[in-house]
């Protein structure tokens, strides 16, 4: 049986086309222009976006999708802007009842039409990226820019950079074959064989508040193109950036014919725990959940009748040698403890420095040379509130400014935290990165994730000795970055040795444009699924591969 092509498989192929070429080659591509320019987007599309946002607040989103009648709102703006978007809420049940009875038609639809209609569906995201951006802007505290960037562009590239692997995935078998075996003197054997695609059953998707598309999209398309029906759980506090794709991705399936309610919607109530009840319902057979250490262990323990994918918390680690370049090096960290406030899992927390200093550029830098040369950086940089804040953005919860309190206690302060106004937004909560000094034996307190704009400047006794620490703490704590600064080829080996070995990304010597924090789709790894910070890959074939399998069936030609 061969697919017959589907009218947006048509549409869209160059696209999937140039994307399953980018994840083989791994250089650079992106499908989505990552600058907000008006050259780019259009003179009215900045404009236009933000009108879109604002008509949602203080209304009730327009979602139609099965539900109990009543309304949630739980959302509080980082920026101090009063959101007030009231949600259809629906109870566990009929969330995945209506996914399941979605379920056959798009599993027959087969991998074609499925990549074709999600292909729209990140079209249709991209016409609305300002939308988009918007709403994730102020739900997760990011400055706009960003969040055009990393919940626009940059999570449109990660959903089809999933897309990819999973048509790749799909289409690796031929849906059909003939078999043919000698049989003695008598006609051979014959046979027909048919391959299907067969999903595993519904998905549950449950967002995170610092990056509700970024950590999203990945397993939502991945489980979407692969035949699955997905609930998308958000969280409480960034509902409406996954309100609004849901809400594009269920126009697209009712335009194509599909039932849409193959992708649903599932905000919670204060307190409801609806993310637990979903991800243990017997129906729900793939979770993806971004978020704390202990949750995603408890998912992991507990949804045994369910794949799991979770991303969690762990220990990102730079380890200082020598440099070429101390003021690229310094700069290069400031803009990385910097950007977001540090509020991004791939944020470096532990700096470890030998206690005697370093070789550089500028000569011999001692211990506190090098940790005053990061803090003049990030003061630099946060020093005029108006362009500051375009990079810290804005504090994303209340645990943040816990953990800001809680690190005044320990340590010797490089650089403190400090309040800023933002010009913008009266009601913006912002806080400026602090830098603390440690000894390599205050294990108990560099041990442990800091989420938030604290790192530590930690003294060891030599790079062997801060390798012996990257290896035990990314070892059992996990990391999704790792990073080296060392103008000695013995030392980057031994640190990519280390790194393989504990299975965490590793960069070396950045000065430039590129940081530690970030990563490029079809081309960087998020996480390896090597440690304990995450048990999967953004976006690789074994991130994919599971969320199907293939069912035979076989008939005498």
């Amino acid at each position: 049986m061969t697919e017959t092509p589907h009218p947006l498989y048509d549409r869209h192929a160059d696209t999937l086309t140039r994307a399953l070429t980018a994840i083989s080659e791994r250089g650079y591509w992106s499908a989505y222009p990552e600058s907000p320019s008006p050259r780019v987007y259009g003179e009215t599309a900045a404009a236009d976006g933000k009108a879109a946002f604002e008509a949602y607040l203080g209304r009730n989103f327009p979602l139609d999708q099965p539900g109990d009648g009543s309304t949630v709102a739980t959302e509080a703006s980082p920026f101090g802007v009063d959101l007030d978007v009231r949600y259809p809420h629906a109870a566990a049940d009929q969330l995945v009842a209506a996914a399941t009875a979605a379920l056959p038609g798009w599993r027959d639809a087969g991998p074609q039409a499925r990549v074709g209609v999600c292909l729209e569906i990140l079209d249709r995201l991209h016409r609305n990226i300002f939308e988009l951006a918007n709403a994730v802007q102020f739900t997760s505290g990011q400055a706009f820019v960003m969040a055009f960037q990393a919940g626009g562009a940059h999570a449109l590239d990660r959903a089809l950079e999933a897309l990819a692997y999973a048509y790749a995935e799909m289409t690796r078998h031929p849906g059909t074959a003939g078999w043919e075996k000698a049989a003695g003197k008598g006609d051979p054997l014959r046979m027909t064989k048919t391959f299907h695609v067969v999903p595993r059953g519904v998905a549950l998707v449950i967002g995170c508040n610092t990056f509700p598309t970024w950590n999203s999209y990945p397993g939502l398309f991945a489980s979407l193109v692969t035949g699955n029906p997905v609930i998308v759980k958000p969280h409480p506090r960034a509902v409406l950036p996954l309100a609004i794709t849901v809400k594009y991705a269920r126009q697209v399936l009712a335009e194509a014919g599909f039932d849409p309610n193959l992708v649903l919607l599932a905000p919670e109530a204060s307190g409801e725990k609806l993310a637990s009840t979903l991800a243990l319902h017997p129906s729900v057979r793939i979770v993806d959940f971004t978020g704390s250490t202990e949750y995603g262990d408890w998912l992991e323990a507990n949804a045994r009748q369910a794949q799991v994918y979770t991303e969690k918390a762990g220990l990102n680690t730079v380890v200082v040698d020598s440099t070429d370049d101390f003021t690229g090096m310094c700069r290069n960290l400031g803009f990385t403890l910097t950007l977001y406030s540090g509020q991004m899992c791939t944020t470096s927390q532990n700096i470890l420095i030998p206690r005697d200093g370093i070789e550089t550029d500028q000569g011999h830098k001692s211990f506190d040379e090098v940790a005053a040369g990061i803090a003049a950086a990030v003061g630099k940089l946060t020093a005029d509130p108006a362009r500051g804040v375009e990079l810290t953005g804005a504090i994303v919860n209340d645990g943040v400014l816990e953990r800001l309190d809680e690190v005044t206690k320990v340590g010797e302060p490089v650089l403190e935290s400090r309040t800023v106004e933002h010009p913008a937004f009266p009601g913006a909560v912002v806080r400026t990165p602090t830098i603390v000094k440690l000894d390599a034996g205050d294990t108990a307190t560099y041990s442990r994730e800091w989420f938030g704009p604290i790192s530590f400047a930690i003294a060891t006794d030599s790079t062997a000795h801060s390798l012996e620490i990257l290896r035990s703490t990314v070892g059992e704590k996990g990391a999704l970055t790792a990073a080296v600064y060392s103008r000695d080829e013995a030392v980057l080996d031994a640190t990519e040795a280390a790194a393989i070995e504990v299975g965490v990304h590793l960069s070396a010597n950045l000065t430039g444009g590129v940081f530690v924090n970030q990563s490029a789709a079809f081309s960087d790894f998020h996480g390896s699924g090597a440690n304990a910070a995450a048990n999967a890959a953004l976006t690789d074939g074994a991130y994919v591969a599971n969320r199907f399998r293939v069912v035979q069936s076989r008939r005498h030609a």
